[in-house]
């Protein structure tokens, strides 16, 4: 059995120079961009809608990204969809949600079914954000449930893409070593 699996006839698509570990599993409808990396212990399931992932998304350690099938209770259900320079801290947990550009996601947080988190967010670390909830665009949100803490600094804005190239480079390392290329 593979980590990349194909489920109902859909089989996952990478864009060029990503880096899927091992020990990941990727399931069913999803797609990313260019130069993503998806670390170990990862779960990126999409069975039951799609999951689209952008350029340099970087999904951490034991991170979990799931859908909400359509239903009686959820017509049309909720896809997932990262935009890019997109980095999920370690063991986050996404559904069904919408994420935007430049945006970082704290350690051990949970986005729920139709979420929307607007481009350039930092949600901090164990951050709760209910089903539904719209997180504004140039702040930081704390807590669980999720509130509004304050604007962003502009050194903040920077490290949005400053994260997701270091996290560009570090994967592209382990492709290296993959290759046989220890440089």
């Amino acid at each position: 059995m593979t980590n990349v699996r194909t489920h109902k006839g859909i089989t996952p698509h990478f864009g060029a120079r990503s880096w899927i570990d091992p020990s990941a599993v990727v399931i069913g409808d999803v797609e990313t961009g260019a130069d993503c990396s998806i670390w170990p212990m990862t779960v990126v399931r999409g069975d039951m809608h799609r999951i689209r992932i952008g350029d340099r998304c970087s999904i951490q350690d034991g991170s979990v990204l799931h859908i909400t099938h359509a239903s009686d209770f959820n017509p049309g259900g909720w896809p997932l969809v990262l935009g890019d320079d997109v980095t999920v801290g370690h063991k986050a947990l996404l559904h069904g949600c919408t994420i935007g550009s430049r945006v970082l996601i704290g350690m051990a947080s949970v986005i729920m079914d139709g979420a929307v988190v607007e481009d350039e967010v930092i949600v901090g670390a164990g951050c709760l954000v209910p089903p539904g909830k719209r997180l504004e665009s140039g702040h930081l949100y704390v807590g669980s449930p999720c509130k509004k803490a304050r604007p962003l600094t502009d050194n903040e804005r920077t490290f949005f893409r400053y994260t997701a190239a270091n996290y560009v480079r570090l994967k592209d390392q382990y492709l290296a070593e993959a290759a046989g290329n220890n440089s």
